[in-house]
């Protein structure tokens, strides 16, 4: 099995988390190695420049005006990136911060969350440069998924503030003074020379805020995306005509229909009652952290999760 092979694979296997990294190396790294490489060939690329044309057409202007002409840079721009070391260090935090996430929600509202929080960042970033008197006459233009990330910590962070987090050469930390870490660090360096891109993370920190305050009043915003999605999935999945079946009656049909109610009645329940401890566990968690559980929990935790 060959290099490519393997992605495929790791790609096809690997969760949500795996596959947006996937895509950010992938817009990162695939044209800068295509305008390397091609010129080798005698291939004349001289008609395009890929430093242009990924700010001009892919990246976020602070400009509303070019939102007309390029709408999709509002959802591009997440998936971007300036140079190799906003790129690594972009891709550890989410790697970092998923985790986190992913213990106490579904894959679903990760990547929901990810691009609600991307989204409304974007158009912060916009809105700052409009408004704000330090920044009303400048124009500037951003990529990086930074603002999504800080999203994801910060929804993390909110719903599990006390989960135990330990670091090398540090010791163990809690969630929530991660999390205060980077906003401050945003806060002091929000009239630095980056002015548009710490204003964007305050933006997801404070979307990833309101998201978890409203998932708590049973308001999943996430859905949205997922929402958008599944109409596209279908609007273009073919549809299959469905064939004429003729049904027989059969004597024995009410006794084996009472049978399967019974017993999906019973495994409802048995589900209920599992679900209902682990939402029990996961606020435990939440409020004291993960020493704070028994022996018996953890090891319930260990079970459920295999």
């Amino acid at each position: 099995m060959g290099i490519l092979d393997d992605l495929k694979m790791e790609y096809r296997m690997g969760g949500i988390t795996q596959r947006l990294i996937f895509w950010n190396v992938g817009l990162f790294a695939i044209p800068m190695i295509l305008f390397g490489i091609l010129p080798l060939f005698s291939v004349n690329l001289s008609f395009l420049n890929w430093n242009s044309l990924g700010v001009d057409w892919l990246s976020l202007s602070s400009n509303p005006a070019d939102l007309l002409w390029k709408p999709w840079s509002l959802i591009v721009y997440m998936f971007l990136h300036a140079g190799v070391l906003h790129l690594l260090f972009n891709m550890l935090m989410l790697y970092f911060s998923a985790r986190f996430f992913l213990t106490f929600f579904t894959q679903k509202q990760f990547f929901g969350l990810y691009i609600l929080g991307g989204v409304f960042a974007g158009l912060m970033f916009i809105i700052s440069f409009n408004i704000l008197p330090g920044l009303v006459l400048s124009q500037a233009k951003m990529v990086g998924a930074s603002a999504a990330i800080m999203t994801i910590l910060i929804a993390s962070a909110v719903y599990a503030p006390y989960y135990a987090v330990r670091l090398p050469l540090i010791g163990t930390l809690k969630l929530w003074h991660i999390a205060l870490f980077y906003v401050v660090l945003d806060l002091i360096q929000a009239s630095g020379g980056n002015s548009g891109g710490h204003i964007a993370h305050l933006s997801g920190a404070l979307f990833g805020y309101i998201y978890i305050r409203l998932l708590q009043r049973d308001t999943d915003l996430s859905k949205i995306v997922t929402a958008v999605i599944d109409f596209f999935a279908n609007l273009f999945k073919p549809k299959k005509s469905t064939p004429f079946k003729k049904v027989h009656k059969n004597k024995n049909t009410a006794t084996t229909n009472n049978r399967s109610t019974a017993n999906s009645t019973s495994a409802r329940q048995s589900k209920d009652i599992t679900q209902q401890k682990i939402d029990d566990i996961l606020d435990k968690i939440s409020k004291s952290g993960y020493d704070s559980l028994t022996k018996e929990e953890k090891e319930f935790l260990f079970k459920v999760g295999k």
